[in-house]
């Protein structure tokens, strides 16, 4: 008997119903989802943006190691003269040492901020010049909005078109050297 009223139970609406929530949506969808980090650290234009980034880093880094081994240097030439100095005269040399370090100090702050703010500008021009090429992949979907998938609570792997996106992005971008500005580093 409960077999019965199972099979009878199954053959319900609701039943049916139930099977219908679990089916997903058909492929066209009038919202599809990115990962944004994705798109720009999988393509060819945002690969070239960290390239970019990354070299400039380096080159600060190493100019950094190159003035902090110079000051090094001069902080010790400046203590063995201590002992053989007018303390008075020592203090004026000691002074202009430490303004001195504290202007190189700021001057290579500055470069610092401004390298971010370099990749910062790597980064929106990057999404700039990705807007045609996603406008264009909502239009072969149909589509209404393209939302950033870690801000959407549910939803089914096929409206994710990170991937084709990317794909799109690297033939119609290449590289993406052209759409960076080729300001020098700081």
């Amino acid at each position: 008997m409960w077999k019965a009223l199972a099979l009878i139970c199954a053959f319900l609406p609701g039943g049916l119903a139930a099977q219908e929530a679990a089916t997903p949506p058909p492929r066209s969808s009038a919202i599809l989802t990115i990962v944004p980090d994705r798109l720009f650290e999988e393509t060819q234009a945002g690969k070239t943006a960290a390239a970019r980034f990354e070299q400039r880093s380096r080159d600060l880094l190493t100019e950094n190691r190159g003035i902090e081994a110079d000051l090094t240097a001069e902080e010790q030439e400046l203590t063995e003269r201590r002992a053989t100095t007018a303390p008075q005269d020592f203090h004026v040399l000691s002074e202009a040492f430490d303004k001195k370090v504290e202007k190189i100090r700021e001057e290579q702050d500055a470069k610092s901020r401004a390298l971010t703010r370099l990749r910062d500008a790597d980064r929106k021009a990057f999404f700039q010049a990705a807007i045609p090429v996603l406008a264009n992949l909502m239009e072969e979907e149909g589509a209404l909005a393209i939302l950033d998938r870690g801000s959407v609570f549910l939803s089914f792997d096929l409206i994710d078109v990170t991937d084709r996106a990317i794909a799109q992005i690297d033939t119609q971008l290449g590289d993406g050297a052209s759409i960076y500005d080729d300001t020098p580093a700081p």
